[in-house]
């Protein structure tokens, strides 16, 4: 497999900018300093569709730019923001783009990839859980860190409220990536010298 051939740069390019794109729907919620985003939704549609290595790497091209000060996220960048209370979060997208990225490799090449309503329920819970549930892993402790938060309030402000968007997004990225499949398998089978072995890779045949 090419690694880095010209569709690939392009893909990447295109994922980075739905994620910055995405980062500007910003709803602040004013009894806390994080906010409800469309990012975390652009990260599982990155690693579904470009697989766990290309949706990391797309998502750190942009945090990386970010970082140097560009305004990318929600019209801001900088050291210090990405160092804010959201710091734990921001850092935790390429991850989340990897997890989803590799899960969804595996589920459509399983047995399971024959049946639509399983296939349906295990990319729900790959987009629920390692799209959005992990980022809370490092979100919330660094939230507790950056403003002085108890356990239970850093959940209360940077968790709790947050639940019930973040499953929406994973029924519309489960939603979007059932439609468009058979697009990403012809796009991951290009990425492949040998059609047999991108079949295999994704799972699905035409």
């Amino acid at each position: 497999m090419k690694a880095f051939n010209i569709r690939s740069i392009v893909f990447t390019a295109l994922f980075g900018a739905l994620f910055i794109a995405l980062s500007s729907v910003k709803f602040d919620l004013g009894f806390s300093a994080v906010p409800i985003t469309l990012q975390n939704l652009a990260v599982m549609l990155a690693g579904a569709f470009l697989g766990a290595r290309l949706g990391f790497t797309s998502i750190t091209i942009v945090l990386l730019l970010a970082a140097t000060g560009l305004p990318l996220l929600h019209g801001q960048g900088g050291l210090s923001y990405m160092t804010g209370p959201t710091g734990g979060f921001i850092a935790a997208f390429p991850f989340n783009a990897f997890f989803v990225g590799l899960f969804v490799v595996m589920l459509m090449n399983s047995r399971f990839s024959s049946n639509r309503t399983t296939t349906i329920v295990g990319l729900f819970l790959i987009f629920e859980v390692f799209g959005s549930l992990l980022s809370y892993v490092g979100g919330v402790p660094w939230l507790m860190h950056s403003l002085d938060y108890s356990f239970h309030l850093a959940m209360v402000k940077g968790c709790y409220p947050y639940l019930l968007g973040d499953a929406l997004k994973a029924v519309v990225a489960t939603a979007i990536t059932m439609s468009l499949y058979p697009f990403i398998a012809i796009y991951r089978a290009k990425q492949s010298t040998s059609p047999t072995s991108a079949a295999h890779q994704t799972g699905m045949s035409h």
